[in-house]
Parts: structure tokens; sequence; C-alpha cells
């Protein structure tokens, strides 16, 4: 975890899992919070950061792997979802949700974070029936700012088509995300 500027509560701060994502962000005079992968480090990270400042809103901004072919560029999440919880079978046996859906706006596309990177075939075509986007901290950071009652926004940028290709298009088109991220924030943001 790592936090670049000042936390102030008349600012959004945004947040990006890896320093390699905030290449394009870093000199934009917002502040930035970088969680590290995963689902546990997001939401350490992000639960950290605001129990030291409360900011006027998190923007987590970030790459994520298309599960549709139709998917690409730039997009608002309205619903993130955790795919690897089984939250049905934890309320039969318990009586209590676990991980549900997050609605986070009217429009946009679905989003579905899990603590694995999806890199095949068999794995993407699973998720296309439930989400558009696959990612590994959008869920955790949502749920987090939930919880103190902090707005939200997901934006992630497709870097590849999730599939066996996956590992290899995301290296090679981070830098281009990464600007395309931080053409969103001069849009919307600044």
């Amino acid at each position: 975890m790592q936090l670049h500027g000042t936390i102030s509560p008349d600012r959004p701060v945004l947040v990006v899992a890896l320093e390699l994502e905030a290449v394009a962000l870093r000199n934009l005079g917002l502040p930035m919070l970088v969680t590290g992968a995963g689902k546990v480090n997001a939401a350490v990270a992000v639960a950290t950061a605001i129990n030291v400042a409360r900011p006027s809103e998190l923007i987590n901004l970030g790459t994520a792997g298309g599960l549709k072919d139709n998917v690409t560029g730039t997009h608002i999440v309205s619903t993130v979802l955790e795919h690897d919880v089984d939250d049905a079978a934890i309320h039969a046996i318990a009586e209590v949700h676990c991980s549900l859906p997050i609605n986070l706006s009217r429009e946009g596309l679905i989003l579905a974070t899990g603590d694995r990177f999806i890199a095949n075939a068999q794995d993407r075509q699973l998720l296309a029936v439930i989400a558009d986007m696959a990612d590994m901290e959008g869920y955790a950071i949502a749920r987090a700012a939930r919880a103190a009652g902090i707005p939200v926004t997901l934006v992630k940028e497709v870097s590849d088509q999730a599939g066996e290709q996956a590992a290899k298009s995301w290296t090679e088109t981070l830098d281009e995300c990464s600007a395309s991220l931080g053409a969103w924030v001069h849009a919307h943001l600044l």
C-alpha cells in the first residue's frame, strides 16, 4: 500500500492496484492510493487510508479483462460482483449473505472481481454469463467504500480479452491503458 499525496474531505482519491497502472495518473494533482493486487490488499488499503482521512469520493481506476468480444475501451461499472465467493451456498448454510452484488450506477457494464487473473477460454466463457469484464480489486474497493459511507466510482480500461494471451496483452497494452485512464480523469474530474 502506498499513498501519494494527502487525502482531504473536499477531493476524491484515485485508487489503483499497481504502480504500473498509475503511470499517467501520477501528476494530476489528486491524491492516489496504490493498494496492491487482489481483494485483500485492496480492502485493507482502502480501509486503512479512509480511517486516517475521509475523501469526498473514491475513484477506482484500473485494467480489466474483457469477457465478451465487443467489450473494449474505458467503461464505468454499473454493478460489481465477487465471482469467486459462493454467496448462495453460504446463505443456505448460515442464513447470511456475505457477497451480494453492489449496484453503483444506472448505466455501465458489469464487473466480476476475483483473486484470479482470468487467462483461459473456459473461465472467460463461464464469467461472460454473469459479467462484461473481470478484475481483481473492484468489488473489495466498492465494498470498503460503501461500508464507510463514501461514494465510489469504478472505471475500468479493457486491457485484454481474458483468454490464453491475456498476460501478454496486459503487458503490451499497459501504457496505453494508463493513458486512457488518465484521459478519463482529465475529462471527468479536472
